[in-house]
């Protein structure tokens, strides 16, 4: 490599360098983007489907000491956090020992 090579090696390292510094000047002092904007329908937002089903994921089952021997009419069967439940109006329940027990879907 000859001076001149290793020169211009350096002095494109240096101009390299110095636009980094200036681009990231721009990003932390609000110059280049002024502030974070959520949009409904993009991801990470609470009215998007991302949203919907980060939430949904994170319900959490409790089962509370209300017992029932049978299901009142008109229930459904849903899937929650890989349980099978009977989704009754408002109310959930639960198959446990011949019984139906009332839990508690956060």
């Amino acid at each position: 490599m000859t001076m001149q090579s290793k020169g211009r090696t350096i002095l494109v390292g240096c101009a390299v360098m110095a636009a980094g510094l200036v681009i990231d000047a721009g990003l932390h002092s609000g110059i280049i983007i002024n502030d974070a904007q959520a949009r409904v329908g993009r991801p990470m937002t609470p009215g998007s489907v991302a949203g919907v089903a980060r939430r949904t994921t994170r319900r959490t089952i409790r089962r509370t000491t209300i017992y029932a021997a049978t299901l009142p009419r008109g229930c459904t069967t849903v899937i929650i956090e890989g349980t099978t439940l009977q989704q009754c109006g408002g109310t959930y329940y639960q198959p446990y020992n011949n019984q139906y027990v009332v839990v508690n879907v956060n």
